[in-house]
């Protein structure tokens, strides 16, 4: 039997796995590591960015602040004013549960895993409201050029540290880059303002030791699947059905593999039950097919919103891999 890594290697390249990649089993994320302060169910709290984040009581999430007392950046042509990157923690203190937690992990096993979010145009929107930003990319293009590089100067930053603290085998990095039926900008825009910055980001990561690329984007993106090839992803975690995932394997299988096609929305939900998981994971594995595929939640993290729905799939997923290797 591979292991949970070797099984991984085999299922993107193409090669000989024996089951299903079951979810993030693969992954082993450093949740420890010091990248900033987040808001918990029913907690509103104030990041070192400035951001304002709230997450009321009972959904199933947060989302930033953005009215006029809260907004960070009030106006795109200053944000040099508005906007001060936090000091990237490097002491070995700040860093010592990442540390532990890493030195634990066997690396024959599973892949030491360091997780970044918010991306860059996540980023660029909760600053200044999707709205805004959305605006700013046509109106004051240099200004988010700017911007941008600004933010992504920031990640570099907390790359190298993060690399020499618990050196990563892969970088699970989140960046939602559109809703569920289009990206939030067009192809070309996106090529303009974040493929140029990614391939930086994602390059540095390759060039010091990292492995895989895994790219979270719970949306349609893809439009932009080229790019994130170009850019280095390995693994685009979040592909929900809208994308037409067995058709995205056909096209780019081999260059890109992809994770998910078990829409959140659908299946982790109040009244969720076993039936409607068997019935949308043993459609996603059977279309998908057990190259450069993985089954798994579109969620962002090795969890479910409703309790029993990710480790029930994850049941599912195993009783499947059964019956079809």
């Amino acid at each position: 039997m591979l292991t949970k890594r070797q099984n991984l290697i085999e299922t993107i390249r193409g090669g000989n796995p024996d089951r299903f990649v079951n979810q993030y089993e693969f992954m082993n994320l450093i949740m420890e590591a010091p990248l900033g302060t987040m808001a918990g169910p029913g907690q509103t709290i104030k990041n070192e960015w400035g951001i304002t984040f709230s997450w009321p009581e009972g959904q199933i999430g947060g989302f930033p602040v953005h009215d006029d007392e809260h907004l960070v950046l009030k106006d795109i042509t200053e944000w040099r004013k508005y906007v001060k990157a936090p000091t990237v923690q490097s002491s070995d203190e700040a860093w010592v549960g990442a540390i532990e937690h890493a030195n634990s992990v066997d690396r024959n096993e599973e892949f030491v895993t360091g997780f970044i979010a918010p991306g860059l145009f996540e980023m660029t929107h909760h600053l200044m409201s999707m709205e805004e930003a959305l605006i700013a990319l046509y109106e004051e293009p240099e200004a988010m050029h700017e911007l941008i590089d600004y933010i992504m100067e920031y990640e570099l930053e907390y790359a190298k540290v993060m690399i020499d603290k618990i050196k990563p085998d892969c970088i699970f990095h989140h960046d939602d880059w559109g809703s569920q039926k289009s990206s939030f900008i067009s192809p070309e825009m996106f090529k303009e303002f974040y493929l140029p910055r990614y391939k930086k980001i994602y390059g540095f990561y390759k060039e010091n030791g990292v492995e895989l690329i895994v790219h979270h984007s719970d949306s349609y993106a893809a439009n932009l699947v080229p790019f994130m090839v170009e850019m280095g992803v390995d693994i685009w975690q979040g592909v929900m059905t809208t994308n037409d995932t067995p058709e995205l394997i056909k096209k780019y299988g081999g260059k890109i593999s992809f994770m998910g096609d078990v829409d959140s929305g659908v299946v982790d939900f109040p009244g969720w039950t076993r039936e409607i998981l068997e019935r949308e994971i043993e459609r996603a594995c059977k279309n998908c097919g057990k190259h450069y595929f993985i089954p798994n939640l579109t969620q962002g993290l090795n969890f479910s919103s409703f309790p029993g729905v990710y480790d029930t799939a994850t049941e599912i997923i195993d009783e499947l891999s059964k019956k079809m290797f």
